[in-house]
């Protein structure tokens, strides 16, 4: 293992917290013995590059300091390499670092759990989802959720979480049940009415909104949420128990375990760890083994830890 480890910094993650977050995990590693470069992009083509070419370039490690967009970024530079990822956890949602049992917003504690585990042998192998060529770590989001992204990236204002608060109110009011056509691995396609299908290697997105709560990231499956065709009435009673995960259990909702997925809605964008995928149809696979991660504990799964509302 080479003692070079590669901060990937996202300057802008939770209002700043990226940029002043790098220093304390920065010094960390330092302080454990391993020489620390920081890499920076001027936009995300431009930084994925640079992680790349860290990788190729046979990094320790790459470590990702920002939210779930940064993560998602890196994912693309380390899936299928030995490079192992690192995740100090300092964006807006931090849904793959929660998952991972991290600390979130503790930079110095994040770096030294990283180094801990670079040092003793702390590296596990997850899954990982893949849609064509792009990988995802927590969840491919698909309905009524995918339409209050789609209005909040469209709204300049206000900023951060009320703006999507905002669009999510904004889309109860013009909502509708969408008609799905999905394919559990190589099965029959069924037709079905839905609220929305949420396709979980991880168990949470949107900060915390254990939407696939039972997920595990290590038995080589997908948990497929199906909220079904329910009215404003019902959704509003059941949206608030996914911070608990306790919606599982509402009669509406199924869960389907998969290793392979095909959906396709009219009108419907795929987003996958909150970034934008393109129009359904899509097609998503559950690749074992595809990351190396660093952590402390084994990945919350059926029976894991519940994810704390923010």
């Amino acid at each position: 293992m080479t003692a070079e480890i590669s901060l990937f910094v996202n300057p802008a993650a939770g209002r700043g917290r990226g940029a002043r977050a790098a220093q304390p995990a920065a010094r960390a590693l330092r302080d454990a013995g391993y020489s620390v470069r920081t890499v920076l992009g001027t936009d995300a083509d431009d930084a994925l590059r640079r992680a790349r070419e860290a990788v190729a370039a046979g990094t320790g490690a790459l470590i990702a300091v920002g939210g779930d967009g940064l993560v998602s970024l890196a994912l693309q530079a380390v899936a299928g390499t030995d490079t192992p990822l690192g995740v100090v956890a300092v964006g807006t949602g931090n849904d793959f670092g929660r998952a991972l049992g991290l600390p979130v917003r503790d930079p110095a504690e994040a770096g030294r759990i990283a180094a801990d585990a670079l040092k003793n042998d702390g590296i596990r192998e997850l899954d990982l989802g893949r849609v064509g060529g792009r990988w995802f770590g927590t969840v491919l989001a698909s309905g009524f959720d995918s339409r209050v992204n789609d209005r909040g990236n469209r709204m300049r204002r206000p900023n951060g979480r009320l703006k999507y608060d905002l669009a999510m109110v904004a889309e109860l009011a013009a909502f509708k049940p969408v008609r799905y056509r999905m394919t559990l691995d190589d099965g029959i396609e069924r037709e079905i009415e839905a609220t929305l299908i949420a396709v979980g290697n991880g168990p949470s997105y949107g900060g915390g909104m254990r939407i696939c709560a039972d997920a595990a990231m290590d038995d080589g499956l997908f948990d497929v949420t199906v909220v079904g065709d329910c009215g404003r009435a019902t959704l509003l009673k059941v949206f608030p128990r996914v911070y608990r995960g306790t919606h599982l259990s509402h009669p509406k909702v199924t869960v389907h375990r998969t290793a392979k997925i095909t959906l396709a809605a009219p009108g419907l964008t795929g987003y996958a760890d909150g970034e934008p995928l393109g129009p359904l149809p899509l097609t998503a696979e559950c690749v074992a083994g595809a990351v190396r991660v660093l952590g402390r504990g084994p990945a919350p799964g059926r029976g894991g830890a519940e994810v704390p509302r923010p």
